[in-house]
Parts: C-alpha cells; structure tokens; sequence
C-alpha cells in the first residue's frame, strides 16, 4: 500500500510538472521543448493525470487543448506545490553541503566566554540558515550531554584514562573547575557512548607586568620556589600536575589563592597579589577581554606543564553536516591557536589526527 502511493506521489509530480508546462504554453510541442521531453510523453502524462483526478482538464478542438475551469483551479494551486517542493529540495541540498542546519553545542566557561563563540560566529558566516544552541557547561556536564547524545559536540577539560571512545572516566570537571569528588568516575558508566579527540598544549606562567621574573624569556620553575602562588583546587589534575613539577625542580610551592577557574586569579595577578601557571587558552583570551592593558604577562616554563583539553562527540547520534564541519573546523583552529602562542599543540596518539583546515574561519578559563 505504501509503495503503491509512493508511486503515485511520484507519478504525480511528473504529471502535475508536465500539465503546468502545458497550461505556461502556446502548445503541447513548446511544452515538450520547455521539459526537454517528447510530445508524446507530455500527452501521456496529461491523460494519466486527467484519469487519476477522474475529470477532464482540457477540452480538445483540433490540436488545441483548451483549459476547462477545473484546469485553472489546478494550475494555481499546483503552483504552490511545486515552489513549496523547490523550498524542500534547496534546504535539503543545503543540509547535504553543510550550509545550513540545527547546531547545538557547549563549551567550558573560559573558551565559551570568547574563543569558542569567536570562531562559531565567523564560521557560520558562511552558512545560509543555522539555527544555533550554544551553552556555557562544566566538564563533567558536558560529558554527561554527549553521553546522553544531547548535543553535536562540546569542548572540555580532557577526562582519564582510555580515550577515543573507550569506556573511559569523565573528565575531573571544566578547566579550573572539578567535579565534586574530583575522582574519575567507574569505567563503566562511559559506557562507550561518545567519541573523543584530545588535544595537549603547554601551560605558562602568569605574573605582573612589573614583576622581576619578567626578566625571563623562559622562567625556570626553580625561580619560583616559595612565590606567592594562586592555583585551582587540589583534586584538580592541573594542580596535582603543577605540584608535581615544582618537587622535580626542587621548588617550595606556597599557594596563597585558590579558585575554582583560573579568569578569577587574573585578576589577583594584575594587582600583583601572585602569580599561577595556567593553561594555554587563558592566554588567547586574556588579551582581546582585556586590550593591551592587561597588566599581565604570560611566559613559558623552562620544564613544561601540559594542558589537556578535549572534543567529544556522542557515538549513537550520527553528525549532521553542518555539525562535522563546525567540529572539524574547530580541531583545526583550535591547534592553529595553540601554535600561535607557541605553546607546542600535540594530538594524543589515541585520539584522531587533526584535520585539513577547512575555510571556515577555548579550558575554562
């Protein structure tokens, strides 16, 4: 029954394309010259159409077709039809090349507050329709849309453990933000249900502008020992990183702030307050909140601390075009904002390599 009416749906599209062509012209043969098709077959597909509505649409005098009044009844509302079905097809082609769609994404409180929405909104400048959800989640959240395949993609703090899909933890919470344990959740719960890209950059170290480290190109962690530090919680991976490295170099770590993201110790630095070691993508967005009075000078550590942010897309729910192209444009420009500040981006070997860059044109904090 289905298919039966399939076929008629589409035996009377031809029928309905062939009767207007007939109605726009001065005869049946300008009609078959208009749609490219014999005579013949325009006759044909008039009679079909004429016996499937069940009444007569022209009156024959000769080799003219005169249009009975039910014909112009037709003609004008097929007309709605076949611009209605044009709309269809063009947004449909447009959904196959990526140029328009239904978008929604999420990103970490620090990128989502300038870099991640930047690069959406230049992207998407090129793309006709888009209709467009962008929220600002904690790492743990995130993880827990894209495992629930309730958004496309969304960015954050990368998680422990197996990545690339395998039933791996959920991230410690958003860059500068732990979850509230701080503890990698049980394998299983991941249930293998989203794919993920991780990315690793190096950390820098923030201080005043008049500070006397500023001296140094490249501060050697040593040169810290027993500064006043600001840094995130304890259970944060960022800081059990940091920790580490100052005891490699034999350095006293003496925290005198702790936030939860790493935009709120910023502003103790420029008063001169501490310094911190943060993340690579503080200082991409440092600069355009704050212009060139920032009063806050970033500079890489001589033993480097690594960053890992992360892209996860769910497993279950298969990309829309629009969706691909945003996600794969943002791996691409993602690396190229890391690399700009020097901060030696590397794809981890368990997640995919990054992209060829795309012509469309990010950590907590």
């Amino acid at each position: 029954m289905q298919a039966d009416a399939a076929r008629l749906f589409i035996m009377n599209l031809t029928q309905i394309t062939a009767f207007r062509a007939v109605m726009d012209s001065a005869s049946l043969s300008a009609a078959a010259r208009k749609l490219g098709r014999t005579q013949p077959a325009i006759s044909l597909s008039i009679r079909a159409l004429e016996e499937a509505l069940g009444l007569k649409l022209f009156e024959r005098q000769g080799r003219q077709l005169i249009p009975v009044p039910e014909a112009h009844y037709l003609h004008a509302e097929s007309g709605a039809i076949l611009d209605r079905l044009a709309g269809v097809t063009r947004t449909m082609q447009s959904l196959a090349g990526g140029t328009a769609g239904v978008l929604s994404v999420s990103a970490m409180p620090g990128p989502a507050a300038y870099v991640f929405p930047h690069f959406i909104a230049n992207a998407i400048d090129t793309l006709d329709q888009v209709s467009l959800s962008i929220t600002s989640r904690s790492s743990e959240q995130i993880a827990e849309l894209v495992r629930s395949q309730s958004i496309d993609f969304g960015f954050c703090d990368a998680p422990l453990g197996p990545l690339q899909g395998d039933a791996a933890p959920a991230p410690l919470g958003q860059t500068g933000e732990t979850g509230e344990t701080g503890e990698a959740k049980p394998a299983a719960e991941a249930e293998q249900s989203y794919l993920l890209d991780r990315i690793s950059a190096d950390c820098f170290l923030a201080l005043p502008e008049d500070h006397p480290l500023c001296r140094f190109d490249i501060v050697p962690i040593a040169a810290l020992d027993g500064a006043p530090m600001g840094a995130l919680q304890a259970r944060h991976m960022h800081q059990k990183r940091t920790l580490a490295a100052f005891a490699q170099s034999g350095a006293r770590f003496r925290q005198v702030i702790e936030s939860q993201t790493f935009l709120p110790l910023l502003q103790f630095i420029r008063t001169g307050k501490c310094l911190a070691v943060v993340d690579p993508l503080s200082v991409i967005n440092d600069r355009p909140q704050t212009g060139h009075d920032s009063r806050v000078v970033f500079r890489p550590l001589a033993q480097p601390i690594r960053y890992d942010y992360a892209i996860l897309s769910p497993r279950y729910r298969p990309l829309s075009q629009v969706a691909q192209k945003l996600r794969s444009g943002w791996m691409t420009h993602l690396h190229d904002l890391l690399a700009s500040i020097e901060a030696a981006p590397r794809w981890e070997e368990q997640s995919s390599p990054p992209p060829v860059s795309l012509p469309l044109s990010g950590s907590d904090d």
